[in-house]
């Protein structure tokens, strides 16, 4: 068998196994659930927005353990969030509207173990012919920096670091958003770091009042939120 036909046989492969599944869902799944699923066709009220990272290993669901309709989830390279105003593109426009019309009271910005998009932020050169790639991770270049001149040099050995620092650069940009700002500070909004362990299921998050990542289950929960002002 040639290269060209072993890449074809793996691709339709995975178009099948796919197609598999979706026949398993209207044929298992669906009608389980289809009281839940009438009711999410005609409305939406998620609990919370989850920015995560567009890595096929994060299934917020999963790890959440939540049903269809409960996160409004937004998925990219990075987890990242444009601050306001820089681009107002695809996580601006779903920030805005998970807040203004969906009225979610919770945004979680989570990151994850073993991040290329990390990884790549710690080594430029892997992302030559990929320029598109390069200019959305330089939303990340603060987190690089902040590694870099705090613990003395940014590589292999501190892409745990980085990938939490990532996230708190992403919180601070998510601070910038008008509609984010405005409910933080009457406090009908909280926000809120995690990173996810791939291999051991644990996820930290950030306690703001402490300055550090502590594990979700160990006392109460860290919160990333600064205290409101109007309330």
């Amino acid at each position: 068998m040639s290269l060209d036909e072993k890449t074809t046989e793996t691709a339709q492969e995975a178009l099948d196994n796919l197609i598999a599944g979706v026949i398993q869902f209207r044929e298992d799944i669906y009608p389980e659930q289809r009281e839940l699923f009438n009711k999410l066709a005609h409305e939406q009220t998620p609990r919370a927005m989850f920015i995560t990272c567009a890595d096929s290993r994060i299934l917020p669901e999963l790890i959440t353990q939540s049903s269809p309709g409960d996160l409004f989830v937004t998925r990219n390279v990075g987890n990242i969030v444009p601050p306001y105003g820089i681009m107002n593109g695809g996580v601006s426009t779903a920030i805005e509207f998970a807040v203004m019309a969906l009225g979610v009271h919770h945004i979680i910005v989570c990151g994850h173990s073993d991040c290329g998009a990390m990884k790549a932020v710690l080594n430029p050169a892997s992302l030559d012919g990929m320029p598109t790639v390069r200019s959305w991770l330089r939303h990340a270049e603060v987190a690089r920096t902040v590694v870099e001149e705090n613990c003395g040099c940014a590589d292999h050995n501190t892409l745990g670091v980085l990938t939490e620092e990532n996230v708190l650069a992403q919180l601070d940009h998510l601070r910038t958003h008008p509609s984010v700002a405005a409910r933080l500070a009457s406090g009908q909004l909280f926000i809120h770091g995690w990173v996810y362990n791939i291999g051991t299921s644990e996820i930290r998050a950030y306690d703001a009042s402490k300055g550090e990542f502590r594990l979700i289950g160990d006392g109460p929960l860290p919160m990333a939120t600064p205290k409101s002002r109007y309330v």
